[in-house]
């Protein structure tokens, strides 16, 4: 019999006046017994709606199935079937508003926790396999990808489990993209990243660092000179978005992606990094998605008050839910329908304060939120020093700008056939946040499914 309850069981953590001190996990994950009991609550629904909630179509009542029985490692090869990525899904990905969102058993209770059942799976699998998958043997055909995000990792390692040789191509001197200097550690261990590395790379995937396309090599080169017979461009969106506003360029002001890339990939927060980071004392962290939520708890965990300033009401912010939750229970302070106009400096070019215009909401916008509206007379200075910029990202011009018949919308992103994600230019395809703009990993991981398919479909069919 499935198990009834109406809430899920809860995901423990650390102490939120402890983990404020430290970059460890904040969640510590299911014991044995809770993902047991969590599993027992799936009602195994014919219609699988949790199922097309998922960008990557995840057999979701397969896997919970299997970790009822105790089969583990059973549950853990049903996800693999679908994603390259599970240990990373089951921490990032907003479940609340796909798969769980879905869940039959969400409209009178609380859905099964599905992410956390498959963070436990993947942890399961990671702690007691110590053997490699096997390497499948090759089909001749070469495949460039160049990023090496989740949407870049997933398009490899589906081609490497189909035989084809996969060369990553990764800007940074690290494998991982936004999952190794976006997301910090104690949401996303990098130990967790390494692992799924080294499984894909096991598989077959090479994996270049230190390579950038458009300087280092041309896609034209990859394609005339490489041997590649495709190419996939993952490479996100990393170039940062500003307000324009008086000030932003005083010491102390940093867009979220430089702030956080210091922080994750370059460990500024530890004592002897070489590439440091200012540890400001008052802190504001500019917008509300969850690069904010992120940057904030960063900036928080180096001794800095932290406040969140964004335009909008709590009922409007963008980010998850459960970050929220985790960056008001760590201390950070939130100012709701409050915008920036200025930011004041000293004397010496350092950031002293942020001067900000109260907001009221009008009518919803594109996005179908409601449009802040400034109120007039309502200006104030915040005693600050340091500003993060978390406004939001577009993809980088160079990969653009270096490469013939490319076609882009006027944003930056790069235009795709949906169903294939095919370029403008032949053998040519992209997805994830270089054609969305900054999204989840998990749509950046479908988008890599979508074009490895497509891919395999040209090149397999070449064969016959």
């Amino acid at each position: 019999m499935p198990n009834m309850r109406l809430t899920k069981n809860p995901m423990p953590s650390q102490n939120a006046q402890v983990r404020a001190t430290n970059f460890q996990e904040v969640a510590l994950g299911y014991t044995e017994e809770m993902a047991l009991d969590e599993a027992q609550r799936c009602l195994n629904c014919k219609q699988k709606f949790c199922v097309e909630g998922c960008p990557v179509k995840i057999d979701i009542p397969s896997f919970i199935h299997r970790v009822v029985e105790k089969d583990y490692e059973g549950a853990y090869q049903v996800i693999s079937l679908s994603s390259s990525l599970p240990a990373v899904c089951g921490r990032v990905c907003p479940q609340e508003s796909q798969c769980e969102g879905k869940c039959i058993r969400g409209k009178k209770g609380e859905p099964v926790g599905i992410g956390r059942l498959e963070r436990f799976v993947a942890d399961w699998h990671n702690l007691h396999q110590t053997e490699a998958a096997a390497r499948p043997a090759s089909n001749g055909h070469r495949v460039a990808v160049i990023g090496s995000g989740p949407s870049g990792l997933t398009c490899a390692g589906d081609l490497a489990k189909k035989g084809y040789e996969v060369t990553v191509y990764e800007a940074l001197h690290l494998a991982g993209g936004v999952l190794v200097y976006g997301i910090p550690e104690f949401r996303l261990p990098k130990e967790i990243v390494r692992k799924e590395i080294e499984g894909l790379k096991a598989l077959g995937v090479k994996v270049e660092t230190n390579v950038v396309i458009g300087r280092t090599l041309t896609i034209d080169e990859l394609l005339s000179e490489g041997g590649f017979e495709a190419v996939f461009i993952g490479s996100g969106a990393g170039l940062p978005k500003f307000m324009n506003i008086p000030g932003e360029n005083l010491k102390g002001v940093y867009s979220a992606n430089e702030f956080l890339t210091r922080i994750n990939l370059m460990k500024a927060y530890q004592p002897d990094a070489a590439t440091p980071i200012q540890h400001g004392k008052a802190v504001a962290v500019v917008g509300g998605g969850n690069v904010a939520m992120d940057a904030a708890r960063c900036a928080l965990r180096l001794g800095a008050k932290v406040t969140v300033v964004y335009r909008r009401t709590e009922a409007e912010i963008p980010a998850r839910r459960e970050e929220v939750e985790h960056a008001m229970e760590e201390g950070i302070q939130f100012c709701f329908l409050t915008n920036p106009v200025a930011i004041e400096g000293d004397e010496q070019g350092w950031v002293k304060s942020i001067r900000v215009q109260h907001m009221a909401l009008g009518e919803p916008d594109a996005s179908g939120r409601r449009r802040p509206v400034p109120v007039e007379g309502s200006e104030e200075d915040m005693p600050m020093d340091c500003v993060i910029m978390a406004l939001g990202t577009s993809p980088n011009p160079l990969i653009k700008s270096t490469t013939s018949g490319l076609e882009t919308q006027r944003w930056g992103g790069i235009v795709v056939n949906e169903a294939t994600g095919l370029t403008s230019r032949e053998h040519v395809y992209a997805g994830g946040d270089a054609v969305t703009g900054a999204a989840t990993v998990i749509l950046a991981m479908g988008a890599g499914k979508t074009a490895a398919a497509a891919i395999d479909e040209q090149l397999s069919g070449k064969a016959n």
